[in-house]
């Protein structure tokens, strides 16, 4: 099981990721990708959300049998620690000391009541470059609120823009903010391992899950802080494009959308749809006309588009060069000829999943590209091995500790 040398971005960088959930994963797995040590603790007595989540191979449920898990895990190893126990701790001290980087997802507080804070990582391992990603950041009123990315959704805003106007706020149906956050929490620990290596010193990142995702949404902002204007629930519409929705197409469930922002952008349309009498109309004459007869021309769009294969409406429109795409479904993305052209699909093989697919990273490094080298581990595999041939802790001491029941 000897780490193979590859020429990868982050070889030789080593990871002791106390995180859980999403977000924190998902840091770890843009290193793992990319070549870094990665050594995953995990809690027996209290799983990872992951691994206790849908979808489940073959809809069997078991904590080495969750798809969602085996993608962010991916290039990992898997150590199993109770950290409630002083051996255990002892030996998540010893991963202190031998990481590059050390990372948490934990509430704030948490890694301090097992003694394993920023204040003893840095006793422990001066160089040690440590994140903690939470919901709302180490400090301030909230910072202890507990809280996953579906319900951070609506405290980071989005849900303020996710509905009709006849109508309230939309959930946002997936973690949003935990697959915004981790983006830009490595390029700051690039950032940080910069610093590393040109001063010797390492530092504390503190990463807000809710003001990582704000800033997406700074348009939305500006214009509060410029204008006073608050957000407004538009459905499929948009201030400044019209006709701008998602109209039903030839099929089950089947659907392109299409957005007009410019009056040649509209002319092109129209000429898409072999300019039907109604296009003349008056009414839709300018960008305002078409915004004040929005639902009408909607519903005119939709008489044409019924009787098209999205594929058939897409291809039309950006080739008349009017922005258009089709909804995509998983099988549509799954068997996408411009997705398996980049190869951005990785299969392995996974010891309770059997072959296994999911995504590899969204871009390409010429010189030191990522690759998916291992399958996700099941809970605790690599435990002797990262105990004794990463950290050189003896057969003899590792059999003690073992007994000691630190292991869970």
């Amino acid at each position: 099981m000897n780490e193979k040398t590859i020429n990868t971005a982050f070889a030789g960088v080593k990871v002791a990721d106390f995180s859980w959930s999403v977000a924190g994963p998902l840091i770890s797995k843009f290193l793992a990708d990319n070549g870094a040590t990665v050594v995953r603790v995990e809690s027996p007595s209290r799983l990872c959300i992951l691994r206790t989540s849908a979808p489940f191979k073959d809809k069997k449920p078991g904590q080495n049998r969750s798809g969602y898990f085996a993608w962010q895990n991916a290039n990992k190893y898997s150590i199993s620690l109770d950290l409630n126990k002083p051996e255990a701790r002892g030996i998540a001290q010893q991963l202190i000391a031998w990481g590059d980087i050390v990372m948490e997802a934990f509430r704030p507080g948490t890694m301090e009541q097992w003694g394993l804070g920023y204040e003893e990582v840095k006793k422990i391992n001066p160089k040690a470059v440590m994140l903690s990603s939470s919901s709302q950041g180490q400090t301030g009123p909230h910072a202890k609120f507990a809280a996953l990315g579906i319900p951070l959704v609506g405290l980071a805003g989005f849900s303020q823009f996710l509905g009709w106007p006849d109508g309230g706020p939309l959930p946002f149906p997936m973690a949003y903010t935990d697959a915004l956050s981790p983006r830009l929490a490595a390029a700051v620990l690039i950032a940080a391992l910069i610093y590393k290596r040109r001063t010797g010193r390492g530092q504390y990142i503190d990463v807000s899950q809710v003001e990582s995702s704000l800033q997406f949404l700074a348009p939305m902002i500006l214009n509060y802080t410029s204008n006073g204007k608050e957000g407004q629930l538009l459905g499929n519409s948009h201030p400044s494009s019209a006709p701008h929705g998602i109209y039903k197409c030839n099929g089950q469930e089947r659907w392109c959308a299409i957005s007009v922002s410019t009056d040649q952008q509209w002319q092109a349309f129209c000429d898409v749809l072999q300019n039907p009498a109604w296009t003349k109309e008056d009414r839709f004459a300018t960008f305002l006309g078409r915004k004040e007869n929005e639902t009408k021309l909607n519903r005119l769009i939709e008489q044409w588009t019924i009787n098209h294969k999205p594929e058939e409406v897409m291809v039309k429109m950006q080739a008349a060069g009017v922005p258009a795409g089709v909804v995509k479904n998983a099988r549509d993305l799954y068997e996408d000829p411009q997705l398996r052209a980049r190869q951005l699909f990785w299969g392995t093989e996974h010891k309770e999943l059997g072959k296994f697919t999911s995504l590899g990273q969204a871009f390409r490094l010429s010189e030191t590209p990522a690759r998916l080298s291992r399958a996700a581990p099941l809970l605790g595999e690599h435990t002797e091995y990262v105990c004794t041939e990463l950290l050189g802790i003896s057969a003899e001491q590792f059999k003690k500790i073992r007994q000691s029941d630190a292991f869970g």
